[in-house]
């Protein structure tokens, strides 16, 4: 029976429950489900090569789910190419038994530089999941920064892409047109199709509303580690800083820095809680001088690592463990710590004083500055971050090394280089910053967009940018008011205080969203329009409390400590403006 798109939900409630897990969960059913060739443009299915099992009171793995409950499921693994290539494509999908299914598809986002692997994280809503191999065993764990050089100076474009934004939106079309036919569903029945990631995962959200717009219903991205070309290679602006500045300060020094900006921050919001819910008054107010002088401690330590870097893959482990020793460190803070700190807030500039990129929020950790103890010469000395010397090896310099050896020659102007370099030459796959999302923004879809305010790894103010330019471009003449408004109906972007990557932070026992995907589902479905943020504090003093956050770009700005107001304020949205005139195109 296939029901139409005007038959009602409780027809198809209960045609569904009529149903078993045994029932649907064949492989003559899979097999009937599937997509004739050349009915998805593209994709040619290798019908002989699918598989289905159930699977009975399994966990899942939904991003941030707290939810204890098992759920059922069909297990099915599907196998296409493009036609012409002789490719071969992986995907599986975790559909769920027939009286939990409520006619919604999910995708989750990975990180890294891996995709997910996981369909499950979708059961919880009573949606069919998916995942892909991209084409190169990403389901095996393969991450794509180890295949994308076929050798010194031959990029693999076809896993660009695939990693880029193509397996996805690949996955996402097949799943939705199988899971209708799974469920025994016309083919022009609604399925609601959402997306939640963060970091990579946001940016890999921001590809699919690029690039396949009107597949999505509801898509939340969380700190999207997108403008990769920038992005990537800010990740050596730090370690340039201290080259060229000639100070390594001890890792207790930098963080000294960051806890006493946070102590003298904490009250410019209204409330003291440890928290900077207003980054962009520490950076009006704040003179990071006033630290030098103050003394920091930090005992002896030794610790033991597995030496994971960005990646996922196995190569990335050293062989046995790593054991890292840190001796005890005391003093003052220095004027050379505190000439450091403050010129990687400032931001990377050329040698003619012209911004190329943002940095992180004053307040943040220090992450990409921490230096390494040299027990030998008994001096703190440069560390390299290999999420930035990786990319700069193998997707600048075109070399299949894992990190740079060093930055001798370095200066500033080489990182604007390199920055050019990658951003031209993955303006279509990695930068994944196409401002005009009209096919998403006209066929109905939803962005709730989310940044902790304090990340160390991806500037918040890069979140900020890109919001921006979406406005710019998408509504040139309307007035700020009048495209502020226009956005809120299907694009809203939030600021997390005090928050870390993708998380709470240690350091800021500060909020953070718990339940963004019924948020959108009730928006997506039922058209409840949320106005503000639910968060709630995780640490602290006010542990437990909950607090609905500013919708950008409003600002939060505590007037008892149990309320707050969202306020505009001009001078803190000229703060996290920027323009890059060190690059001759938009960088949006």
């Amino acid at each position: 029976m296939r029901l139409h798109s005007g038959a009602s939900v409780a027809a198809f409630a209960a045609a569904a429950s009529a149903k078993s897990l045994s029932d649907v969960c064949t492989l003559s059913n899979v097999k009937s489900a599937l997509p004739s060739n050349g009915t998805l443009l593209g994709i040619n299915l290798i019908s002989s090569s699918s598989t289905a099992a159930a699977v009975y009171n399994a966990s899942t793995g939904g991003m941030g789910s707290t939810t204890s409950a098992t759920y059922s499921y069909c297990n099915v693994t599907l196998t296409y190419t493009h036609p012409g290539k002789g490719d071969t494509v992986i995907v599986k999908y975790a559909l769920p038994e027939p009286s939990d299914f409520k006619k919604r598809f999910y995708v989750a986002g990975g990180g890294g530089y891996s995709l997910s692997t996981d369909a499950t994280g979708g059961l919880e809503y009573g949606a069919a999941g998916g995942a892909t191999s991209a084409g190169y065993d990403a389901l095996d764990g393969v991450s794509y920064d180890d295949v994308v050089l076929y050798g010194n100076g031959s990029i693999n474009w076809d896993a660009t892409y695939m990693f880029g934004y193509q397996a996805l939106g690949e996955m996402t079309q097949l799943g939705k047109y199988f899971t209708k036919g799974f469920y025994d569903l016309s083919t022009d029945s609604k399925v609601y199709t959402y997306y939640e990631g963060c970091s990579d995962g946001g940016r890999e959200g921001m590809s699919q509303i690029q690039r396949y717009g009107e597949e999505y219903d509801g898509v939340i991205t969380g700190a999207p580690a997108f403008r990769y070309g920038q992005q990537q290679v800010n990740h050596v602006f730090s370690a340039e800083v201290e080259k060229t500045l000639d100070y390594y300060p001890p890792p207790c020094e930098l963080a000294k820095i960051v806890n006493a900006t946070i102590k003298a921050c904490d009250p410019l919001d209204g409330r003291t809680d440890g928290v900077i819910s207003r980054t962009d008054l520490c950076k009006l107010h704040f003179n990071m001088s006033s630290v030098i002088g103050q003394e920091y401690y930090c005992a002896a330590e030794t610790s033991t690592s597995l030496g994971f870097g960005f990646s996922s893959k196995v190569k990335r482990q050293a062989a046995g463990s790593q054991t890292s020793y840190q001796p005890v460190q005391s003093g003052t803070v220095s004027a050379e710590a505190v000439a450091v700190a403050q010129a990687i807030v400032d931001g990377l500039h050329n040698s003619k004083g012209e911004r190329a990129y943002l940095s992180w929020q004053i307040g943040s950790e220090f992450t990409d500055a921490e230096t390494e103890w040299n027990n030998s010469t008994q001096k703190w000395e440069l560390d390299i971050p290999s999420t930035g010397g990786e990319f700069v090896t193998k997707f600048v310099q075109l070399l299949d090394l894992d990190n740079l050896s060093d930055l001798d020659g370095i200066t500033y102007d080489t990182l604007v280089e390199w920055m050019n370099t990658a951003m031209v030459r993955y303006m279509d796959s990695l930068q994944t910053t196409l401002p005009d999302l009209t096919p998403f923004q006209s066929s109905g879809g939803k962005l709730l967009h989310y940044h902790g305010e304090s990340d160390p790894s991806v500037p918040s103010a890069s979140s900020v940018h890109y919001w921006q330019s979406v406005r710019s471009i998408m509504y040139p003449d309307a007035t700020e008011k009048q495209a502020l408004a226009k956005l809120q109906d299907w694009y809203q972007f939030y600021l997390i205080p005090g928050a870390a990557h993708c998380g709470t932070n240690s350091l800021q026992p500060g909020p953070y969203p718990e339940d963004n995907m019924e948020i959108m589902i009730n928006w997506v479905e039922n058209g409840v329009k949320p106005t503000r943020l639910n968060a709630t504090v995780s640490s602290g003093t006010y542990e437990g409390e909950t607090q609905m956050l500013c919708q950008w770009p409003s600002r939060p700005l505590w007037r008892s400590n149990s309320t707050f107001d969202c306020v505009y304020d001009k001078k803190s949205i000229e703060s996290w403006t920027y323009e890059f005139p060190a690059f001759k195109v938009p960088v949006y």
